[in-house]
């Protein structure tokens, strides 16, 4: 039963760093969410920007006034500011829904984490069993269910 209980102290240390990378995940997929909210916040703050600009423009362009030449240098500023936010907000854009994009492959691998820490946890349960009842089938479906919860886990670390 030694070789039993060496196998359980194992599993259980691969539990121990599974669930630290599967925490380690969640969190990841926390930070990169709050990352995509920020960009798109700015997004939204360039949009509303965009659009006060070229209501400005056209009023300014309505407005009578005594100076033209003025008033065109001024509709040129905004004009070019708008221009200007337009390619901003495509490249915030690009910028948020790379950052959605991490999300996603973020809550993969950490899915993969929780499925191999499940049944790493299994597995040691399955293999005290064995202590108890002194039936190596027990122990036998405890180390299958261990490498199956390892191997799922380690394709967590994969890209």
């Amino acid at each position: 039963m030694t070789h039993v209980s060496l196998a359980i102290s194992i599993l259980a240390v691969l539990v121990a760093m599974v669930t630290v990378l599967g925490h380690r995940a969640h969190t990841e997929a926390v930070l990169t969410q709050t990352r995509a909210a920020d960009q798109w916040n700015l997004y939204q703050a360039k949009k509303m920007r965009q659009t006060q600009d070229a209501g400005v423009a056209d009023l300014l362009s309505l407005q009578p006034n005594s100076n033209g030449e003025a008033v065109e240098k001024r509709l040129e500023f905004y004009r070019a500011r708008i221009e200007k936010a337009t390619d901003d907000m495509k490249e915030e854009q690009d910028k948020a829904k790379d950052f959605e994009a991490d999300v996603t492959k973020t809550e993969r691998h950490a899915g993969r984490f929780d499925l191999g820490e499940a049944l790493l946890q299994i597995a040691v349960v399955l293999s005290s069993i064995t202590l108890l009842t002194r039936q190596q089938r027990y122990f036998a479906l405890g180390l299958t269910l261990g490498a199956i919860g390892t191997v799922i886990a380690a394709t967590g670390l994969l890209n």
